[in-house]
């Protein structure tokens, strides 16, 4: 038995030492990719993406447009008034949630892992080349996370949101990324677009993939792309 708890925790070891030093490129704010200006009026009404909103899990290989990566990460996680608030409601509005833009096919984009700056609609560059087969893995061999133009990962700094409300937030936080979740999802549908919330994979394996801070957990990924 004690050999087996020291098998244990010498691969626990190796996993967060993997985690830590997965590379994260540290690139200014000044740098930043400005994304287009999402707009304010769909071609189809809230009461039909809601008829229409399915899950999705097959996609052609045609890319998004940048435009259409600029509008889905508004619908998450975007600024939508002078104090900062978002299109997702927050409890306390302190926003745990990061979110990231696994490009793999996007016109006008080069492949890599951008993470979304809500203030300002800004990309900023993580890590480069295009990752969607290592998120894939990541995610339990899950086929449409490679085959999506874009996957979106979202994750959350839990401390955000408990050092006010204590145990209780991390529940606001579950809440939370699935408003958010659920907003790309009927801005997809209102794009054209298919996309499937998953949960399914290893946390670990999908921060290294990331380069996601330690003090960042994955919650959800939202592969997007057209449908067939």
């Amino acid at each position: 038995m004690a050999g087996i708890l020291c098998a244990i925790l010498v691969v626990l070891v190796v996993v967060s030492i993997s985690v830590q030093k997965a590379p994260r490129m540290q690139v200014p704010l000044s740098d930043a990719i400005k994304l287009p200006e999402p707009r304010y009026k769909g071609d189809i009404s809230v009461e039909e993406a809601l008829l229409q909103r399915r899950s999705v899990r097959e996609y052609t290989h045609q890319p998004l447009t940048l435009a259409e990566v600029s509008q889905l990460l508004w619908a998450a996680q975007g600024v939508t008034d002078s104090k900062g608030y978002r299109t997702a409601p927050s409890a306390g509005a302190l926003y745990p949630l990061e979110l990231y833009a696994v490009v793999g096919d996007v016109e006008g984009l080069s492949a890599g892992i951008y993470r979304y700056v809500p203030a300002g609609h800004q990309l900023l560059l993580v890590v480069s080349g295009d990752k969607r087969a290592e998120l894939a893995g990541a995610a339990l061999g899950q086929s449409y996370v490679r085959e999506a133009a874009v996957d979106l990962v979202f994750s959350c700094v839990y401390t955000r949101t408990t050092r006010k409300y204590g145990y209780r937030g991390t529940q606001y936080v579950h809440m939370e990324v699935g408003h958010a979740a659920e907003n790309v999802h009927l801005q997809a549908v209102s794009l054209g677009l298919g996309t499937v919330e998953i949960g399914a994979f290893a946390d670990a394996p999908v921060k290294e993939v990331i380069g996601m801070p330690q003090e960042e957990t994955p919650l959800y990924i939202m592969p997007v792309g057209r449908q067939p």
